[in-house]
């Protein structure tokens, strides 16, 4: 794992989302259907912007999301646990402005994250996992998992390129 202090050279914990900071353009895939062998992806833009909260032991993700059948709102909230050493993601859907989904836990090793929850799709239990790649071009990908984690769908990806100003 490399998770050290910064004046190692490493990056610390705390700091493992610092790159995602700033505006972002955004490129999705999504499948259109999830858990049922569908193959049809459809693609569309957003735009994001994250900053940190919490005194940098957090972060807000607020995204403008262009869906095919319309544009909606919603935030990425992330926060890291000293103690534990992990981070939490909650995701908040302007669409649902009650309902925070269930949150994934886990950590970066190196330049790629993995989150993990235990959840529901359409009443059946289903494990969550989302997938941070760090770099010049940030990549998320979401998947699902109906067999205990055996084997994964994806099923939304996101690309990040960054915005000036």
């Amino acid at each position: 794992m490399q998770h050290s202090t910064a004046s190692a050279g490493l990056i610390a914990p705390q700091a493992d989302f610092d790159f995602m900071f700033g505006r972002w353009s955004v490129l999705h895939r999504r499948l259109k259907s999830r858990l049922v062998d569908c193959q049809e992806w459809e693609r569309f833009e957003g735009v994001s912007e994250t900053r940190p909260i919490l005194g940098g032991a957090g972060n807000l993700e607020d995204n403008h999301i262009h869906l095919p059948g319309g544009a909606y709102r919603a935030v990425a909230l992330r926060s890291f646990d000293e103690t534990s050493g992990l981070w939490s993601i909650w995701w908040l859907d302007g669409r649902a402005p009650h309902q925070l989904d269930t949150p994934v836990t886990g950590r970066f090793e190196d330049e790629t994250g993995n989150f993990f929850a235990d959840d529901f799709l359409e009443g059946r239990p289903i494990k969550v996992r989302f997938l941070w790649i760090r770099g010049a071009e940030p990549r998320w990908e979401q998947a699902f998992s109906a067999d205990g984690g055996e084997s994964w769908e994806t099923n939304w990806t996101m690309t990040f390129s960054r915005l000036a100003g």
